[in-house]
């Protein structure tokens, strides 16, 4: 059976540990791998990206391999083929396929149908491939994730509930702000809340990301909903001394995060950025190179 990474529920706590610990090594030594050598990796795109198709193509010609780059428009998927036919076909082209779409049940149909792994570049329910990102950057921030609380606030959307889903596995203590109409299902046993104060004290890391979503619909009652979950200075500084601010990005400065803030000595924002290519590689290894 293929090995799929479509929620990061498939790997286990001890899996994750040596994912992260791969992806550390791979970092230090960018040519150390040549899993991929004489593989092709289809990476298919329905939405928009920047980190996300860049960091991949990269990946995979670090890692030895071909990237089959395909957008929407340049599949028959967007003609209605249906995904069952399309895993199918592509299975015999390539070693694995990653999608980047807004229903995750399109990634579910196609990963049940394939013969080779499939993975989640992003569904409108979960971006676990920036949670192992960011895990990543804890780790290597402070040395160990055991124990670490991170404080999440703002919209409870795909990159809080796989925050909440890894970071369980990982051992860190993950605490959600958000508006309760906005708040996630409970999910690795987060602790929920709509207080953001609440939430930031006393953590390592405090998480924000964009609040309004590729296809929202009701923005102004949403950014009403939002408002006072801004990451500000103020924020920050109800979390420890040494604790960093995180946000997966794009960014909107003025609107879930002050530009002071993202920009400041305290971002780890860009450290999260360059990890999701080592993160990656890692998970390509593990699913591919078996």
């Amino acid at each position: 059976m293929p090995r799929h990474f479509l929620t990061g529920d498939e790997l286990t706590g001890e899996e994750l540990a040596r994912l992260l610990t791969r992806a550390q090594e791979l970092k230090a030594d960018r040519s150390a791998s040549d899993a991929l050598a004489g593989k092709s990796v289809a990476i298919v795109f329905e939405r928009p990206s920047t980190r996300t198709r860049v960091s991949f193509e990269v990946g995979i010609g670090e890692l030895g391999g071909h990237a089959v780059v395909l957008r929407a428009d340049e599949t028959q998927l967007s003609r209605g083929e249906s995904p069952r036919d399309f895993a199918q076909v592509l299975s015999g082209y390539v070693s694995a396929i990653g999608l980047r779409t807004g229903p995750h049940a399109m990634l579910e149909e196609i990963a049940a149908h394939a013969q080779v792994p499939v993975f989640n570049m992003l569904t409108a329910t979960h971006h676990p491939c920036q949670a192992l990102a960011d895990l990543l950057t804890l780790k290597e921030r402070f040395g160990s994730l055991e124990n670490l609380r991170v404080a999440y606030v703002g919209d409870g959307n795909n990159v809080a509930r796989s925050l909440m889903l890894l970071g369980a596995k990982a051992s860190v203590e993950v605490v959600v702000a958000t508006p309760a109409e906005l708040a996630p299902e409970p999910a690795g046993g987060a602790a929920l809340t709509t207080d953001p104060v609440e939430a930031a004290t006393g953590a390592h890391a405090v998480y924000t990301d964009v609040w309004f979503s590729m296809g929202d619909e009701g923005a102004e009652r949403k950014r009403e909903l939002l408002a006072p979950y801004r990451l500000d200075e103020a924020l920050l500084a109800a979390a420890r001394d040494d604790a960093v601010a995180l946000h997966c990005l794009p960014a909107h400065p003025g609107e879930e995060i002050t530009e002071a803030v993202l920009y400041g000595e305290r971002s780890a924002a860009w450290d999260q950025a360059e990890n999701r290519l080592h993160a990656q590689k890692a998970l390509l290894e593990w699913m591919i190179a078996q």
